[in-house]
C-alpha cells in the first residue's frame, strides 16, 4: 500500500501536473501550427516556386535496367524530403518564436502596470484623523 500512496504524491505533485497539462497544450498548439503550415504557408510557397514541390526531390545513385527495358534508379537518395523538413521545422520554429515573443510582451506590460495602493483600512482613517486633531490643538 505504500508505493501506491507515493505514486499518488509523486503523481499529484504541483511540477507533474504542469508538465502534463504543458504536454496536452503542447500537443493541441503544435496540431495548430502544422495546420498553419500545410494549409496556409506550404501552398503559398508552392505557388511562388511554381507548384515545385520539395518532397519530390531526389538524387538518383546509379541505375539498373527493369523487366522492360527501361533505366530504373539503383538508388534514390531524397535529399528534397530532407529540405521540406527542415523548411517546415524553420517555419514552425519561427511561429512559436512570434507567439512566444507576443505572450513576454503582454508579461512586461502587464508587470509595467503599477499596482494601486491598496485603500486605508478603517484604523487608519481614525489615526489620521486623530493626528489632525492633535496638530490642530498645537497649532491654537
Amino acid at each position: 500500500m505504500g508505493m501506491l500512496t507515493e505514486f499518488k504524491q509523486f503523481a499529484m505533485r504541483g511540477n507533474v501536473m504542469d508538465l502534463a497539462i504543458g504536454v496536452v497544450i503542447g500537443t493541441a498548439f503544435g496540431k495548430i501550427v502544422s495546420s498553419l503550415v500545410d494549409k496556409i504557408i506550404m501552398p503559398v510557397i508552392g505557388w511562388m516556386t511554381s507548384g515545385q514541390n520539395f518532397s519530390d526531390l531526389a538524387f538518383n545513385v546509379g541505375s539498373k535496367l527493369g523487366p522492360d527495358g527501361t533505366s530504373i534508379p539503383a538508388i534514390a537518395i531524397g535529399y528534397g524530403a530532407f529540405l521540406q523538413s527542415i523548411l517546415d521545422f524553420t517555419i514552425v520554429a519561427f511561429v512559436i518564436f512570434l507567439v512566444v515573443k507576443g505572450i513576454n510582451r503582454f508579461r512586461t506590460q502587464e508587470a509595467a502596470a503599477p499596482a494601486e495602493p491598496p485603500a486605508p483600512t478603517v484604523e487608519e482613517k481614525l489615526l489620521t484623523e486623530i493626528r489632525d486633531l492633535l496638530a490642530q490643538r498645537q497649532q491654537a
